[in-house]
């Protein structure tokens, strides 16, 4: 007889033989459920910057045009990105199922900068803006590291000003009062308002902060949410600042100029050019991907490159 049923005394009737199949398959759905990246992050793993194994896709929700509840309003979820692949694969699925289960329209674009100058997450989210469409009234400036975990974070439309999604009360890792990255939600209109952001922060660190003077100068209220009682466990932080180092390097004036605000630039000089534009799905959640050529005048900003 075979070894498994040496285990068991007597002779096993088909019943028996029947249960055992059933146990066994709901074990190796636990240990897949256990294993997998399901809703949130790996327990312990939040902090290594190390996205959870994919679950197999959920059926796709009702989709939003036979629902009438998901309201008016289209969100362009911006997503500036270079080479990060492996969060990209956890970050459009996650942000798929997160917006649909809150009743949001939505269109993820991914705004891969592929020439030769330094990253410019500023001049990518100007881009995006303009790449977006008519049928978008609202964006989301959002990194591809940051997942929100808490499902009463609000993504719906800002009509009340910008609305700060990753406040400092929040965010894993900046707390300062006047930070506004992370996720930032904004009116089309209020973000012409501002013109934009500026296209002078090449490299990383500080667009942000200039972003920020822009709302206050257009007279803009910024909100961030409130009742939200998961402080600092409310978002996980997939960046791994061993493996993805951050460009900081500060060429040439670039130090001093980093704390300038720019009065001139942003929507109405970003200069760039569309690639290639593919829609694609990422374990069945659909995205946009615009490969985006910056151009830099290096007699402007020479911080562009690292020659």
């Amino acid at each position: 007889s075979p070894p498994l049923l040496r285990l068991f005394p007597g002779r096993l009737s088909a019943f028996p033989l029947f249960l055992l199949a059933l146990l066994l398959g709901f074990a190796s759905l636990l240990w897949l459920q256990l294993s997998c990246s399901g809703e949130g992050p790996a327990p312990g793993r939040r902090d290594r910057g190390v996205p959870r194994q994919p679950c197999p896709p959920p059926a796709p929700l009702q989709p939003p045009e036979e629902e009438p509840a998901w309201g008016p309003h289209r969100l362009a979820l911006l997503v500036p990105f270079r080479e990060r692949f492996e969060e990209l694969l956890a970050f459009v699925p996650y942000m798929h199922r997160f917006l649909s289960k809150k009743r949001i329209r939505h269109h993820i674009f991914i705004l891969n900068q592929v020439d030769h100058f330094r990253f410019n997450r500023a001049s990518l989210i100007n881009v995006g803006f303009l790449e977006s469409g008519n049928d978008t009234d609202y964006i989301a400036m959002h990194d591809v590291d940051l997942l929100p975990l808490n499902e009463q974070l609000d993504y719906s439309y800002p009509e009340a000003g910008p609305f700060h999604v990753a406040s400092p009360e929040l965010h894993p890792l900046y707390h300062y009062k006047t930070y506004v990255g992370g996720i930032l939600l904004l009116t089309k209109q209020h973000y012409e308002l501002c013109n934009g952001m500026s296209n002078r922060f090449w490299g990383w660190g500080r667009e942000d902060d200039e972003f920020y003077r822009r709302i206050k100068g257009a007279g803009l209220q910024l909100r961030r949410p409130s009742g939200i009682t998961t402080g600092y466990e409310t978002f996980q932080h997939l960046h791994d600042p061993a493996w993805r180092k951050r460009d900081q390097k500060r060429i040439a004036a670039q130090k001093q100029e980093q704390f300038k605000v720019d009065r001139e630039g942003g929507l109405n000089n970003v200069r760039y050019r569309i690639e290639s534009r593919t829609d694609l799905s990422v374990a069945g959640a659909p995205c946009t991907v615009l490969n985006i050529l910056l151009d830099c005048d290096t007699n402007e900003t020479p911080w562009c490159t690292f020659g």
